[in-house]
This record gives C-alpha cells, sequence and structure tokens, in this order.
C-alpha cells in the first residue's frame, strides 16, 4: 500500500520531473528539439565556488545546454547574495560537502553559485508547456530534493525519502539547491533549470531587480503560512531580528492582509528600525533595557490588553530570541523560527507552553506555491515593489562580485541589507 501512495505522490507531483513515462526516456539520449533565441555565446561569465574561502571569477565557462526535454535555459538579470552563500564561503562545504550530487551526478566543485534570482527565458526544451517560451520573465524556486531523481535518474518511487513521501519536499533528506550544491546557479549569465522549478512573473508588475528578491520573500512567505496566521481573525504580530529575512516577513505578513498597525519589529540596529518604520510597522529596541525580562515586559505591553501576541517569528535565532518569543506570546499564541540555528540547546520550560497552550513551529525553505503566492501578491497590490526596493542597498557587476559584493557584506554586514549582482 505504502508503494501505491508513493507512486500516486509522484504522479500528482506538479512538474515534468517525475511524470515522465519510462517510453519517453529515449528522449534523454536522442536529440532533443528545442525553441531557442539567437545569438547566446558558447561561454559566459560566472562565480565558481570550490571551497572554503574558495570563489572564482572566470570569464570562460561553458555556457550549460538543454539536456532534457523539459528543460528551461535563463538569461539571468539579478541574483541576490544570501546568508547561505556567505555560510557556504566562510564555514563551508557545507550544502556543497561531497565530490558530487547523488542525484544529478554533477561535480560541486566548480559550480555557479546563488540561488536568489531572476531572468528571461531564451530556450525551453521540447515538452516544456507553451506558457513558457523565450522572452518570459522568470523566478526559480531553487530547490533540489530527491524527487528530482525520478526524472534525473529514473529511479523507482520507493527511493525517496521519507519527507518527500510526505509531500514534504523542502525538507528532503538530501536537499541542495541550485546554486549551493545540486547544480549551478544564479551567479553567472546563463543556467539551465527544470520548467517546474521556474515561475513567471509580469516585469511591468514586478521589476526585474526586485523580481530576485521573490526568493527571500518566499522564505518568509512560508514561515508565515507556517504559523496558519489566517486562522487568526486580528493577528498581533512580533518579529524578532531585522535583517533581509525579518524584513521580508513584514511583507508576507502584509500579503496576509495583516494590519501593519499590528506588526512589531524588535531589532537593535537603529538604520534597520527607521527601514521598517518607513514600511509602517512599529519597532523595538531591545537593548535599551537592562535585562530579558524587563524586555518580554515591555514587548508584551505593546500588545492589546498586554494579552501577548497571537504570532511570534524568530528570525534571529540564539537561545535569548528564542526565550523571547516563547515569553511574549498570548495564550493560543504560535511561535515559529525562521532561523537557521547553529548546534546549540535552549532552555525551555514546557510549563509555560502547556499553560498557555502554546504551538511552536518552524519553517524550511520553502515551496513552489509560495513563489507563486508572492507572486500574486505583488499583483494583487499587497506587496509594494517600491516598498521592496528599500532592501536593494546596492548593485554590483558580476565580474565585482567576490570583492565588492560577498566580501564586502562580510565585511560590512550592519551597512546592508541585500546585495544584487547583475552580468
Amino acid at each position: 500500500m505504502f508503494k501505491r501512495f508513493q507512486t500516486q505522490l509522484i504522479r500528482n507531483f506538479k512538474g515534468p520531473l517525475v511524470s515522465t513515462p519510462k517510453s519517453r526516456i529515449r528522449l534523454f539520449t536522442t536529440s532533443i528539439t528545442r525553441r531557442q533565441t539567437p545569438s547566446i555565446p558558447n561561454e559566459m561569465q560566472a562565480i565558481e565556488y570550490f571551497g572554503n574561502k574558495d570563489l572564482r571569477y572566470v570569464t570562460n565557462k561553458p555556457v550549460p545546454s538543454i539536456q532534457h526535454p523539459h528543460d528551461v535555459k535563463i538569461k539571468i538579470s539579478h541574483c541576490g547574495i544570501c546568508g547561505s552563500d556567505l555560510h557556504e564561503y566562510l564555514d563551508g562545504p557545507i550544502f556543497f560537502d561531497g565530490e558530487t550530487n547523488p542525484i544529478t551526478h554533477k561535480h560541486k566543485a566548480g559550480q555557479s553559485i546563488g540561488h536568489e534570482l531572476c531572468g528571461v527565458v531564451v530556450e525551453v526544451g521540447s515538452e516544456v508547456e507553451e506558457g513558457l517560451k523565450p522572452g518570459t520573465h522568470v523566478v526559480v524556486e531553487a530547490n533540489g530534493t530527491c524527487l528530482d531523481r525520478q526524472y534525473l535518474l529514473k529511479d523507482e518511487p520507493e527511493d525517496i525519502c521519507g519527507a518527500c513521501a510526505r509531500g514534504r519536499y523542502n525538507a528532503c533528506k538530501k536537499l541542495n539547491f541550485y546554486g549551493l550544491g545540486f547544480s549551478d546557479g544564479g551567479m553567472a549569465d546563463y543556467m539551465v533549470v527544470t520548467s517546474n522549478r521556474v515561475i513567471p512573473y509580469d516585469p511591468k508588475v514586478i521589476p526585474d531587480d526586485i523580481a530576485a528578491l521573490v526568493e527571500p520573500l518566499a522564505v518568509a512567505y512560508h514561515g508565515v503560512r507556517q504559523s496558519r496566521i489566517d486562522d487568526e481573525p486580528k493577528p498581533q504580530t512580533l518579529i524578532i531580528g531585522g535583517g533581509p529575512i525579518g524584513l521580508c516577513t513584514i511583507f508576507a505578513l502584509k500579503g496576509h492582509k495583516v494590519d501593519v498597525k499590528d506588526i512589531v519589529l524588535s531589532e537593535p540596529a537603529a538604520a534597520r528600525r527607521e527601514l521598517a518604520e518607513s514600511f509602517g510597522v512599529r519597532t523595538f529596541n531591545p537593548f535599551e533595557f537592562k535585562d530579558a525580562d524587563e524586555q518580554i515586559k515591555k514587548l508584551v505591553q505593546m500588545t492589546t490588553s498586554n494579552a501577548g501576541f497571537s504570532h511570534v517569528y524568530d528570525c534571529s535565532g540564539n537561545k535569548f530570541t528564542f526565550n523571547t518569543m516563547v515569553k511574549t506570546l498570548g495564550a493560543g499564541g504560535v511561535g515559529t523560527n525562521l532561523a537557521i540555528w547553529p548546534h546549540v540547546p535552549v532552555d525551555l520550560y514546557m510549563l509555560d507552553v502547556t499553560l498557555n497552550e502554546l504551538v511552536l513551529t518552524a519553517s524550511m525553505g520553502y515551496t513552489k506555491e509560495d513563489f507563486q503566492l508572492v507572486v500574486k501578491a505583488f499583483e494583487e497590490g499587497l506587496i509594494d515593489p517600491k516598498e521592496v526596493a528599500k532592501l536593494v542597498s546596492k548593485r554590483v557587476a558580476l565580474k565585482d562580485g567576490i570583492e565588492h559584493g560577498i566580501l564586502d557584506l562580510i565585511n560590512n554586514k550592519e551597512k546592508y541589507i541585500k546585495i544584487l549582482l547583475h552580468p
């Protein structure tokens, strides 16, 4: 029965990766009819990852080619620098660990890095749906999971992990990303992805540079969805941490029609508080108070009837912010962790959770649906691209991306929110 369930899940998975009949496997080794734009070069520039503190800018990387009938080739417009990219540089290899990816069989050393990207379709495989054609502006949902092996390796359904079998492919046990160990990413002139990872957008609604921020917005959107925000008729929300994901969580809450007056951002850096205030939310400086208990008391006093917040989002990720999340929740409140933690324990008194019937949950990355919902929120006017543009601290040419992008962000972290690279 379980095998039949897995097989049905594969058939229902939205995208071509897992739905290619065995009769079509011969297409993988024969010529593939394509639609393409002319004048695609043979070589391109890229920033490649080779290991800890070893990034290399090259100008002679081969332009990737269409390998499968559902592949899409994208000319990159912009690619954001993510904290995960910085971690790979400083502390890696993490996602890049190992010689090859077990699903794509691609060597990890030398892959172009970057997964927050947007671009324009320039070439498609023979079986890509008509809605995706050369000239279409797209963002990329960068997950690489063991569901993809059904297409790339033609494995049997029982080879997928338990998370993917349950439909939670963003928690795949073999999770890598385009630009983080799965295959080449967006710090390059071109990349090839499978069509089920591609989400179109209208550049008249979302400008091309702002579209690169759909990816971090999708991270925040997934966290807000995990918190079941729509179950609360009038949510009062607290965001802990005003970094890129914390600030994106403001827009995710706006996308869920939460009143900005009911959003509080706790952040010690004055510049980030001022930026958040320009979006209409209230802010809180935890460093103004002597100790954690006083901080918690003051935060709770910012809620109606001092009842505590209905939803708290920890976008910082340490034992102090975790404690603040738990202590500032009101009865029946939901605390959601969006931060990627180091492997450290936290103190949790279950009686605090039990007496208030709290729900503590977490969010891992995103799914394609989160990207679609973010694009829809822009289209419906719930997210203003002019406000999102304020998150972009500077734009840097790809050729200068290591020194003036990645290294500058590492050395001046408090100075920047988001740096975008462009060809």
